[in-house]
């Protein structure tokens, strides 16, 4: 698999998931937007990982704010021609009961995962119709996006809604080639799984490692987080599928966490 001369945008890219897939996009050697809400840490990924090739452009964007995303999408393009690719990661996490959820964390919550991948996945459809070289859609979903975890309402409900907006761009897309599939992570050690852990534990009345062992890891079949690597290797075979044969789908990557 191969992405040379193709051009990819990755949201939340200046760590954990996003920054890996942006890493193995550019040794499959594509050029790589590194999109993130920290202008400076995007920078600072960009120079890591692309050195004085050039192939590697740090860009601010909020993905709720759609001027943001509008001229971070233009700036794309005026420094590498146009956009293959684009890889919808950015995302929080912030974990309550239900009917302790506070509705201003619900909505932030559902803004940066819901309308970020609304708003990323227009203006980057907008450009693949333009060139009419068709192009791929890579949403960053989770096994949430099958299943239910408590104190998760809004995380879920947002993994959910991605699957559906995908297969509405593949629809729509598939007369321009262009494809939409969701990635669907199990648990991985990024920052806000580690998070999570001391979170859950004082809500649920159990230690960390319970909730590491019995929570997290509890219904895989070998008792292992994904790694970064697991799911940037399964971004870029998304992204280097060149037929429609491959749209509308979503692929687990979580240890058997979740077969669905």
């Amino acid at each position: 698999m191969n992405l040379n001369g193709k051009i990819a945008v990755v949201t939340g890219a200046a760590s954990g998931i996003g920054k890996e897939i942006a890493r193995v996009y550019l040794a499959a050697g594509a050029k790589v937007a590194i999109a993130d809400i920290n202008q400076q840490a995007a920078d600072a990924v960009a120079q890591e990982l692309g050195g004085s090739s050039g192939h590697a452009l740090g860009i601010a964007m909020d993905v709720t704010d759609e001027a943001q995303v509008e001229a971070g999408m233009a700036q794309t393009v005026d420094a590498f021609g146009g956009i293959d690719i684009l890889v919808s990661n950015a995302g929080i996490q912030i974990v309550a009961p239900l009917d302790e959820f506070d509705f201003a964390d619900w909505k932030k919550l559902l803004a940066i995962h819901l309308d970020g991948a609304f708003l990323t996945s227009r203006a980057a459809l907008r450009q693949m119709y333009r060139q009419g070289r068709g192009g791929n859609v890579i949403l960053m979903g989770s096994v949430h996006s099958k299943e239910a975890s408590v104190l998760k309402a809004p995380y879920v409900t947002a993994k959910h809604g991605l699957m559906g907006l995908a297969k509405v761009i593949a629809k729509e897309g598939a007369r321009h080639r262009v494809r939409a599939n969701v990635i669907c992570p199990g648990f991985v050690r990024t920052p806000l799984v580690e998070k999570q852990i001391p979170e859950q534990a004082k809500t649920l009345g159990i230690s960390e490692d319970e909730v590491i062992r019995k929570v997290m890891l509890g219904g895989t079949v070998d008792g292992e987080f994904s790694t970064f690597e697991d799911v940037a290797q399964v971004a870029l075979f998304f992204a280097a599928f060149e037929t429609n044969a491959l749209t509308g789908q979503s692929l687990n990557v979580s240890h058997g966490w979740s077969m669905t």
